[in-house]
């Protein structure tokens, strides 16, 4: 039940910033949204840059530790949190100087992002302290908390600034609530010590923190590729609207699914031996592929239909025509960013991510390129850019099949034929709608046959 409480958080964090997002737009004033959207925006990046090397690092070391070791690692995580958030400062105040947003809001962005690195930091060290539920619980009221605090800000100002005070007050609200809420142990260590964990979190977070942001990079600038050749149209807004609302159900399940089973693949890789690690990844791969083909033909199926009463008209051919491409693409994308990384992640082997990742950008950057240059679609280039990221899946499986945790191939044929299913649905027509309500059946029914085959969240047994 506390894995499937923690997969519904991550689900209704999602649903909450989609909700911010279209809450503020029509709160503010356009030229006031601009300036909180590329606040936001870039404090969202800053984030990144200066702490997802100490998340990755956190996740892999602290979740093989014991406790009196874990305790000394936590004591040097966070100081290098602290002294991250104090370089952000320093260095962000100084490139401020060149910014043309006003200085209240560039220090509210500033401020953003560290409040949001540390309280990630510390839900992330409760969730490492065997405590899933309390994180899972303190990740759903700091979204809760960002959209009141923002559209509170939004409504009684209607400011930029007033916008973002609402996300810093949530974010501090956050953390507040953790440290009510579980008070995770730490022992103070020397800075000999600490110095030489630091070395440690660096070497392996840093590269692998590299990784990520070279892949965040790759439908960015497939992005810009493609746009560059349709221009402000009606169909290029339609692509955009698809890249931008496909790539979330992807990355929701992916992160639902990692703070669910890593930890414990981690614990098992470090200290059960080979066979229980080889099972924990078994386990994790069937659940990262068939949960993901399943909602690959959810969204083939049901997208266009949430399409046509959701997309503006001017953009719906465009997103039509691109989405179920787009989707097909994140699903790639998706499993050589999270599933084919696992084993390497587990073998600290960082470097060959930076030149996976690497390579996936070379290659779609060329294939698209190509395809602009020949005159195809926009569905031609994403096609493409799918078949770069799958050349790419093919070429760094090695890790993977070394490592022996090939999945149950008769469960991923099921998911499959699931997929298939439910991705068909799409041709039936919604109206009226008890055929819209039959499609919804149908397909809750495939989803729960496939969960009950592959005991998904523990919470049914293989016959």
């Amino acid at each position: 039940m506390t894995r499937l409480l923690a997969m519904a958080g991550y689900v209704y964090q999602s649903a909450a910033a989609i909700i911010l997002i279209f809450a503020i737009s029509h709160l503010l004033p356009a030229a006031d949204y601009t300036n909180f959207s590329l606040a936001l925006a870039s404090s969202q990046l800053l984030c990144v840059l200066m702490f997802e090397w100490l998340q990755l690092a956190g996740l892999r070391f602290l979740a093989a530790a014991r406790e009196n070791e874990a305790a000394r690692l936590r004591w040097s995580l966070f100081a290098a949190g602290l002294s991250s958030a104090a370089a952000l400062v320093v260095v962000g105040s100084c490139a401020s100087l060149a910014s043309v947003l006003p200085t209240g809001i560039v220090a509210l962005g500033l401020g953003i992002s560290v409040l949001q690195g540390l309280t990630d930091l510390y839900f992330l060290s409760v969730r490492l302290s065997d405590r899933l539920g309390i994180a899972s619980f303190l990740l759903a009221l700091r979204a809760t908390a960002l959209l009141i605090g923002a559209a509170a800000g939004a409504m009684i100002s209607g400011t930029a600034e007033a916008a973002l005070l609402g996300i810093a007050s949530g974010h501090a609200f956050g953390l507040l609530a953790g440290l009510v809420a579980y008070r995770t142990p730490m022992e103070r260590v020397s800075l000999q010590a600490m110095l030489a964990d630091w070395k440690d979190f660096s070497r392996y977070g840093m590269l692998a923190a590299g990784a990520s942001v070279i892949h965040l990079s790759v439908p960015v600038l497939l992005r810009v590729i493609v746009l560059g050749r349709l221009g402000a149209t009606g169909a290029g807004a339609g692509f955009s609207i698809a890249l931008d609302l496909l790539q979330r159900p992807f990355w929701v399940l992916n992160a639902a699914i990692h703070t669910v089973s890593y930890p414990e693949l981690v614990n098992d890789f470090e200290h059960g031996g080979s066979a229980k690690s080889v099972q924990s990844a078994r386990r994790m791969f069937e659940f990262m592929i068939c949960t993901t083909l399943v909602l690959l033909g959810g969204l083939i199926g049901f997208i266009p239909d949430a399409a046509r009463i959701l997309v503006p008209q001017a953009s719906l051919d465009g997103f039509l025509e691109t989405a179920p491409t787009v989707a097909a693409f994140y699903f790639l994308h998706t499993h050589l960013q999270a599933t084919i990384a696992v084993v390497p992640h587990l073998e600290k082997l960082a470097t060959r991510l930076v030149v996976v990742a690497a390579g996936q950008l070379a290659l779609v950057v060329s294939f698209a390129l190509v395809a602009v240059s020949a005159g195809l679609s926009p569905r031609g280039a994403v096609n493409c850019a799918a078949l770069a990221t799958l050349a790419t899946i093919l070429v760094a499986l090695g890790p993977t099949l070394r490592f022996e945790a090939l999945p149950r191939w008769p469960l991923v044929m099921q998911a499959g034929v699931t997929a298939i299913l439910i991705g068909s649905l799409g041709s039936i027509p919604t109206e009226p709608a008890a055929w819209l309500a039959g499609k919804i059946v149908i397909a809750a029914i495939a989803t729960a046959v496939i969960g009950w085959r592959g005991d998904f969240l523990m919470l049914a047994r293989r016959g």
